[in-house]
């Protein structure tokens, strides 16, 4: 079940987000909006970023003795515009028509979160009962288990999917 659960991804994903216009995209959101502050842009590139980090942090836990992970800035990442746009991007919930020349494509975040899980799926059906025990240690959470590693990979695609949908219904 936790397998199938990771495997569908991106079918969390609200598929209108590829029919928004650029405004929409990059449209930021005011903290009263309930729905976080990061445009979908921005929110998609974090979730390929943070796809690619989990990937690689459980197969370590599984190829590795008790690796030790270092910690990834999300801001970071947002605020050096990696994505092409910043999390704020067109001020406070105002976008622009087109989007900006650098501005990086919605659909290729979504294949790397597609891609990615599609792949460990495969991988992750190999595993032995011994190797999903495996530990990691994270510097804020502690010791993990591959399965705890998994298990929160898909918490966090699944919570930010969420986000996705309240904002491209609004």
């Amino acid at each position: 079940q936790l397998i199938a659960r990771y495997r569908r991804g991106v079918e969390n994903f609200e598929k209108r987000v590829f029919w928004l216009t650029g405004e929409q995209v990059d449209r930021a959101f005011l903290p009263e909006a309930g729905v976080g502050r990061w445009s979908v842009r921005v929110l998609l590139g974090h979730l390929a970023d943070a796809e690619i980090a989990n990937t690689h942090r459980i197969r370590r836990a599984v190829a590795e003795d008790g690796p030790v992970f270092a910690l990834w800035d999300e801001n970071a990442f947002i605020d050096s515009g990696v994505y092409g746009v910043s999390a704020n991007a067109g001020g406070q919930g105002q976008g622009t028509a087109t989007p900006p020349a650098n501005a990086l494509s919605v659909g290729g975040f979504v294949a790397v979160v597609h891609t990615l899980r599609q792949f460990m799926t495969e991988f992750l059906r190999t595993l032995t009962s011994e190797q999903w025990e495996r530990r990691s240690m994270h510097p804020e959470r502690g010791e993990q288990t591959v399965r705890r590693l998994v298990a929160a990979n898909i918490w966090h695609l699944e919570h930010h999917a969420r986000f996705l949908k309240q904002k491209v219904d609004l």
